[in-house]
Parts: structure tokens; C-alpha cells; sequence
């Protein structure tokens, strides 16, 4: 049921229900706790939603402007903060930064192991989400180490502790220290590091050669730095101690150390010096690679006048004519390793800006229009490669972009080709025909604006915690052109390994791909469009299954804009660029010499 709801203005807009409100609530809820609940939140929240889209004035839309939903939604924001804290390692992983040779953990209240660094998961061999009886260390002392991180978690007179624990899988002795650390939303943690090294690969053999040690000698010093007595040693390796002692006098005049404490602070000084040389081994800062089929890139950097870092990426010949690509609002900044390829037999120099907020593009900040700073990003990359003139290849609702680069910039760019290119929405039945997904987050952003970023972390953090092939076989799930398209090998690759920009262990853009949102591209900039009228080649490659512009949308184009070139693809939907690279680059060549 529908009913309407009036505004301190005493202008009437649609609005939820009771019944559909609770509903929608208790969903928003479920999603915030758990963001698999994604699906039935959208589900329900279009069958609520949809009537009151009807009811709307499309020019000026305005619906669910109502203080109880935001705060709810603002509530429901805050709940999946703390899901993105616990998932996303930025601050996690500088907690653990210092520990880089010793085993470390960070613990949460419920004694869950939140993070383990890569010396605790080969020394202690975690499973996922290990807990604290998890350690391989004995009964008693995982009592003891549960009662002290709950001291530490709820007695503010004291902060950090010092056990002795014993191995239950090699029996030594470890030393922990535990110390409590305050997340950046106030979520204590207690952060564990032992004395128990992970010994690199291969160092044994650096010993060797570094001092002449026997095999034997190098795997007495291991021993010595994992804190086993001499006795503990003998019985390790079989050996009476008095052979042990002997293998150590031995290892003491070779090394020329005085005794068993300098000989272990030697070898941790060797491994810091391995570690540093590895560390600092030639080769890029930051790179874009695949598993195998892609090229590793390096990506390259330049500071805005705002002093923000703008990275972009170079694919296909560095030195060949330049082509700008735009790769739309998840980050699909790589293409199909053959593709790449091909653009550089072609002698094509794709230069792909990363947007404010991908990858380690630093995001703008509030009051900045988003939409001004991606223009002028773009463009201070163009000028870094200088680049004068240049064709524009982009993706679906970057078409936008492309428009405003090519009338912010007259003359510079020589023609656009839109690969499932989109125009201007401009009634309510072209959101309605989208698939769920889409239609979801365009017909949120146009609709209720004010909800969207709740929406959009939600599916971040969905897409993250199934995987992105699960979440991509979800969100083209209704397309079968598209997943085949997506479970091609190289395309998989590509779309993966690019979206790292937007979505990876270490990254989650979903501010700005909210905010792209709710700038320009949903309004009608079709007075934009027909100003290129007669100015450049417009040319359009779609595909038949796209669920975003489905068929009658692209009918309903191609008939208000009869002036663009449009090409159809039967055989697949949003994906037709992965799909139909060749096509398009034939299309591209000849743009290159007007």
C-alpha cells in the first residue's frame, strides 16, 4: 500500500507504507550486518519503491525525503563502517606494519583473530576465521592468553602483558607481548606479536654462503632463533647434547660472535639485511598485473594543482597515437591481455586516467564537484602525454564524460566511440526496463539521492565479501551474452585485474562512484549531445542483452539521435567492448587519420 505523507512545505510526495517502511527497515538492517543480505534488500526495496516511482515528477523527483529514513539509513551506514573496518585492512594492516618479521595478530573482543600477518599464517597455519583456540599452542596457556586479552579489552589501568607460552606442535617456548590498540571508531583491540621469526625462504642457504656454515650449522642457527635450548635442540634433531654443543662452538668461531645471544642478533640482523635487499629490489612502486596473461604496468603518477595524486595507465604502445579511455565507474581499467596486444601492434597508445578515489588517485574532497575534477584530471593527463588531439573510446555511462570533455575542449578530441554507450534518461520507463541491479542503484541515485550512498557501500562490501566473480555473475546474472562474455579467460582477467581500482583488499571507491552518480550524468544533458551535431564522428557499439540500456532504450536512442552511428551486437549486453574488442578497434582506426 502506497499512501502519501505531508512535508513541513504542505506539498504532498509519495512515500512507504507503514507496513512497507518496517519492512524495509528491518531489511536495511539485515544488509548493514551482513551485506550477503544484499539481494533481499533490493528485492523488497523495489517492490516498495517502484508505485512510487510512478507517482513522481520525473523533472523533479522527490521521494522518501523523510528524517526517519535518513536517520535510518544513517544508522545502517555507521553499522556497515565497522563491517568495512573489520574487512578492510588499511588500518589493520598498519597496525601490523611494524611486525614484518615476527608472528603478529590482531584480536577483537570476541577473541576472534581479526588480521595475521603473513609471519603468523606460515608459522602458526591459521585457518579462516581462526580464533583464538585456533593457536597451536597448549590448552593451558590459550586460558591464559584469553583471560589477559580480556583484561586488556575491559580494564583501562593496563594495557599491554607479557606471556610465556609453549608450542603444541614443536614444543618450544614463545614469548607474547599483548598490547590493546583502540580502532579508529573506538572498537578495542588487542594486538599480539611473538618472538617466534619466520625464517625467509632460502636463508639458510644465504647463512651458508655468508659464513661458511655446513647445512647442519644453518639449521642450528634456525633453532637458536626460535628459542630452543640447547637440549630442546638435541632432541629435535636427534643428537646428544654435548654434538649440539659442539656444532655451536663451531658456528660461534666462524660467525666470530662470543656467544648464543650475539650470534641470534646476528642472524635477525642478516635477515633484516635480506629482507631490505628484497624489499628494495628494482621494479615499479605500484603495478597493474593479472595471473599470468596480462603485462604487469607500472601506473604513473602526477600531483594535481590541488595536490592531490592522479595516477593513470598506459596500455598498448607507449609511444604509438593516443587514444583516450574511459573505463567507466568500476574501474575497468585493463583490457583482454590479446586486446592489449593488438593496440600495440596498431601502434595505439591507450592512456586510461584513474578517477579521483580508484586505486591511489586521491579522492576530492566534499565541497569539490566531482564531475569539474574529473575533467580537469583527465585533462592534466592528457597534457602530461602531450596529447593535442585524440578519438575518445569509453563505456557505458562515461559517454557522459566524453561529451563534456569534447564540448569543455573544442576541437582536441577528434571522435567518440561509446562501447554500450548511454544518453540521456529522459523518462521513467527507461529506468523501469533496467535489469534489478541497475535499476536499483541509477533508479536510486535519480530517485532518492540521499539513500544512494548507503546502497552503494552495501553492494562494495557485498562484492567483496562473495568475490567479484560471484557478484558479477549476480549483476549480469539476466544477460547470458554477458557471463559468457565474463568466463572467457582473458576477459576474467581483465575485468578483475582492473577493477582493483575501484574494489580490492586494499581499496573500496564507493564514495566516488556514488558521487558520480549523483552529479550530471542521470539529468538531461541531451542539449549536449546535439551540439556535437555536425562537430565529430558519434558513434555507438552496444550490445542487444544489456541490462542497462535494453533494447527498447536503444530504439528509443537511436531514434531521438538519428544523427549518431549506432551498431548493435546480438550476442551480448554491457560487456561488448570485452567481447567485441576487434570490432571496435577496426571502427577506431580509421578516426585515427581524420
Amino acid at each position: 500500500m502506497v499512501t502519501n505523507r505531508r512535508q513541513a512545505d504542505d506539498s504532498d510526495f509519495p512515500t512507504l507504507s507503514d507496513k512497507d517502511r518496517a519492512e524495509a527497515i528491518g531489511c536495511l538492517y539485515d544488509v548493514a550486518l551482513d551485506p550477503a543480505r544484499y539481494e533481499a534488500l533490493l528485492d523488497h526495496w523495489e517492490s516498495a519503491v517502484s508505485p512510487l516511482r510512478a507517482r513522481a515528477d520525473f523533472a523533479a523527483p522527490r521521494l522518501l525525503d523523510d528524517p526517519q529514513i535518513a536517520s535510518h539509513f544513517r544508522r545502517a551506514g555507521e553499522f556497515l563502517d565497522r563491517i568495512a573496518l573489520t574487512e578492510d585492512p588499511d588500518e589493520i594492516d598498519a597496525i601490523l606494519a611494524p611486525f614484518d618479521r615476527v608472528a603478529a595478530l590482531v584480536f577483537d573482543q570476541q577473541h576472534c583473530i581479526r588480521a595475521a600477518n603473513e609471519a603468523a599464517r606460515t608459522r602458526l597455519n591459521l585457518p579462516d576465521g581462526a580464533r583464538l583456540g585456533d593457536l597451536p599452542i597448549n590448552a593451558d596457556d590459550i586460558e591464559a592468553v584469553s583471560e589477559t586479552v580480556r583484561m586488556l579489552v575491559h580494564d583501562n589501568d593496563k594495557d599491554s602483558a607479557v606471556l610465556r607460552v609453549r608450542s603444541r606442535v614443536e614444543g618450544h617456548l614463545i614469548v607474547l607481548r599483548l598490547q590493546r590498540h583502540l580502532a579508529a571508531d573506538g572498537t578495542p583491540l588487542v594486538i599480539a606479536a611473538s618472538n617466534d621469526v619466520a625464517w625467509p625462504e632460502g636463508f639458510c642457504d644465504i647463512l651458508r654462503s655468508a659464513f661458511n656454515l655446513s647445512g647442519t650449522e644453518a639449521e642450528v642457527v634456525r633453532h637458536l632463533v626460535d628459542c630452543r635450548s640447547v637440549s630442546e635442540i638435541a632432541a629435535q634433531r636427534g643428537r646428544s647434547v654435548d654434538t649440539i654443543r659442539a656444532q655451536i662452538k663451531s658456528i660461534l668461531a666462524k660467525t666470530e660472535t662470543h656467544s648464543q645471544l650475539e650470534l641470534v642478533r646476528l642472524a635477525l640482523s642478516v635477515m633484516d639485511m635480506t629482507n631490505l635487499t628484497l624489499q628494495s629490489a628494482p621494479g615499479p612502486r605500484v603495478i597493474s598485473g593479472g595471473d599470468g596473461m596480462l603485462k604487469a604496468l607500472d601506473f604513473k603518477s602526477l600531483v594535481t594543482p590541488d595536490g592531490r595524486r592522479l595516477d593513470y595507465l598506459l596500455l598498448g604502445d607507449p609511444g604509438g597515437t593516443p587514444v583516450l579511455y574511459l573505463p567507466l565507474d568500476f574501474g575497468f581499467v585493463r583490457w583482454p591481455a590479446s586486446a592489449e596486444a593488438e593496440a600495440a601492434n596498431r601502434g595505439l597508445r591507450i592512456i586510461v586516467p584513474l578517477r579521483a578515489g580508484y586505486g591511489l588517485s586521491d579522492m576530492v574532497d566534499r565541497k569539490t564537484d566531482y564531475d569539474a575534477a574529473l575533467i580537469a584530471d583527465t585533462l592534466q593527463v592528457l597534457r602530461a602525454e602531450n596529447v593535442t588531439r585524440c578519438p575518445i573510446l569509453c563505456i557505458s555511462g562515461d559517454t557522459y564524460y566524453a561529451v563534456r570533455l569534447t564540448r569543455q575542449t573544442p576541437g582536441m578530441f577528434s571522435a567518440i566511440i561509446a562501447c554500450s554507450g548511454m544518453l540521456p534518461l529522459t523518462g521513467r520507463e527507461q529506468y523501469e526496463r533496467m535489469d534489478k541491479w541497475h535499476r536499483f542503484i541509477l533508479a536510486g541515485a535519480k530517485y532518492t539521492p540521499h539513500l544512494l550512498p548507503f546502497m552503494v557501500k552495501a553492494g562494495f562490501l557485498l562484492a567483496r565479501k562473495i568475490g567479484k566473480r560471484g557478484f558479477l555473475h549476480a549483476v549480469y546474472g539476466n544477460s547470458p551474452g554477458d557471463i559468457s562474455t565474463l568466463e572467457e579467460t582473458e576477459v576474467f582477467e581483465a575485468i578483475v585485474t582492473g577493477s582493483d581500482t575501484a574494489l580490492s583488499d586494499t581499496n573500496c571507491a564507493h564514495e566516488a562512484f556514488s558521487r558520480q552518480l549523483v552529479s550530471g550524468q542521470l539529468g538531461d544533458w541531451s542539449d549536449e549531445v546535439n551540439a556535437l551535431r555536425g562537430q565529430l564522428p558519434v558513434i555507438y557499439m552496444n550490445g542487444a542483452q544489456d541490462p542497462q540500456v535494453p533494447l527498447a532504450t536503444f530504439e528509443e536512442f537511436r531514434r531521438d539521435y538519428d544523427w549518431i552511428e549506432f551498431h548493435l551486437f546480438e550476442n551480448v549486453g554491457q560487456l561488448a567492448f570485452f567481447r567485441h574488442w576487434r570490432d571496435v578497434l577496426d571502427r577506431l582506426t580509421p578516426l585515427l587519420e581524420e
